[in-house]
């Protein structure tokens, strides 16, 4: 009841372990985090949102319609005729569209380039890392925590954006002027719940993790049947990570429907989604993978039938192949020997190295856990080939009897008998024995 309790907590704690560590490493780790929306900047949805922000923001401090009405009514002061400057009125707007349409061209060649790509890593690391510094307390180069807010300076990327237009022959783009808009990442008077916050965060994402390997490990070993208690981890395992991806595709829906409107498209906001969750669902993926291995392991090393007939059929077909091996001329001589007699330690080595390996791999995925686990395969198949027992002493045969050694007319020569004398013994003597004649082997001439 204890084992099977233990096993139950650390399965249900297993998927918030997940969610705990995905969250610590997005929110303390600038660099998983820029490694996460680093390929959003890369993709068709979200170029199109920057895109058609990017334009409108330009717009908002650009008004072509404006110039134009100004400059048709500078040439009419001019001499221009009246019947002209109201056409080029009407014209205004028609021009103005098409202005817009050329820098909205030229915008999506900008965010589609390599420049915007390393705009866009540089613009996210430098959020993160204000939002790292104001929840911890610190501020660096770039960050500022006045008036109640927490912002960044976005000037440059603005920058970036304009001399790219100026460089396509946008000569308009000389008329946006100098803007440095801010970009609010917390406001101040919620940082020191936010600082609470962070603090138990990075507690939970470093221990949780060990406290679901520590209650599996008690629960395995206090069992009655650790085999059996193994089988039912890994399968609490992999049914924990497959509610947890049930969980994200119920919180994506309900993330597009609820998303603020005229933030992002659907596309765009699927993507970001998307993109955001993917090193949490790798994760899962990997976790679901290795308790499937954990069980397989448990159950085919167990003692049910089917477990005992997979072993027996792999048995007869490594025999099979080492006596073809053997008909062919292949011998292992002392080296099978000795694997057969180290076969146990070696194949515990085994288990270790790829234990070791596993532990040791950075962001390990569900194939690498499948290759590892064939590659176990294969290593203890080789060692059960190359594990031969010692041949048995033979015994030495018993020399044949010659001609010579025969008796008279090929008989076998008499064994020596001991001969009693019992002359000296008395008929009438009491300690006499009588023999019975039925059950003697000798008969009476009487």
């Amino acid at each position: 009841m204890v084992a099977t309790l233990l096993i139950v907590i650390a399965c249900i704690m297993a998927p918030l372990a997940g969610v705990a560590v995905w969250s610590k490493n997005l929110i303390t780790n600038t660099d998983r985090y820029v490694t996460t929306v680093a390929p959003l900047a890369r993709d068709p949805a979200i170029q199109t949102a920057v895109a058609d922000k990017i334009t409108a923001e330009i717009f908002a401090n650009l008004d072509v319609t404006g110039l134009t009405n100004e400059a048709v009514d500078a040439l009419a002061t001019r001499g221009l005729p009246p019947r002209v400057a109201t056409g080029l009125h009407a014209l205004s707007q028609p021009l103005s569209d098409g202005v817009q349409s050329f820098v909205r061209t030229e915008v999506g060649k900008v965010v589609a380039s390599d420049a915007f790509a390393d705009a866009w890593v540089t613009a996210n690391r430098s959020a993160h890392t204000a939002l790292v510094a104001a929840l911890t307390g610190q501020t660096g180069q770039g960050v500022t925590i006045a008036n109640g807010t927490v912002s960044i300076n976005l000037g440059p990327f603005i920058q970036v954006v304009k001399q790219r237009l100026i460089d396509r022959g946008f000569e308009l783009a000389n008329r946006i002027p100098d803007i440095n808009p801010s970009f609010t990442v917390l406001q101040s008077e919620a940082i020191t719940k936010a600082q609470s916050a962070f603090s138990l965060l990075t507690a939970i994402g470093n221990w949780s993790p060990v406290v679901v390997l520590v209650l599996l490990a008690l629960g395995i070993y206090v069992a009655k049947d650790h085999r059996r208690a193994l089988i039912g981890a890994g399968l609490g395992l992999a049914g924990g990570m497959l509610a947890l991806g049930i969980a994200i595709l119920v919180l994506r829906a309900l993330y597009l429907d609820t998303r603020p409107a005229g933030v992002l498209t659907y596309e765009a906001a699927a993507v970001f989604y998307d993109t955001l969750v993917r090193f949490l669902r790798l994760g899962l993926r990997t976790v679901l993978v290795f308790g499937l291995v954990i069980a397989l392991a448990g159950f085919f090393t167990g003692r049910s039938v089917t477990a005992v007939r997979a072993r027996a059929g792999l048995s007869r077909g490594i025999a099979w192949l080492r006596g073809g091996a053997e008909k062919a001329g292949f011998r292992t001589g002392p080296v099978g020997a000795w694997v057969y007699r180290y076969k146990r330690v070696l194949q515990f080595v085994t288990l270790g190295i790829a234990a070791l390996v596993l532990v040791f791999w950075d962001q390990p995925t569900g194939k690498v856990i499948i290759v590892l686990a064939l590659c176990v395969l294969v290593v203890l198949a080789i060692i059960e080939f190359l594990g031969r027992p010692p041949s048995p002493a033979v015994e030495a045969p018993l020399p044949e009897t010659g001609p010579e050694e025969l008796g008279p007319e090929g008989a076998a020569p008499e064994s020596p008998v001991d001969v009693v004398d019992v002359s000296d013994a008395s008929a009438d003597s009491s300690d006499a024995i009588a023999v019975d004649p039925q059950r003697s082997p000798l008969k009476s001439d009487a």
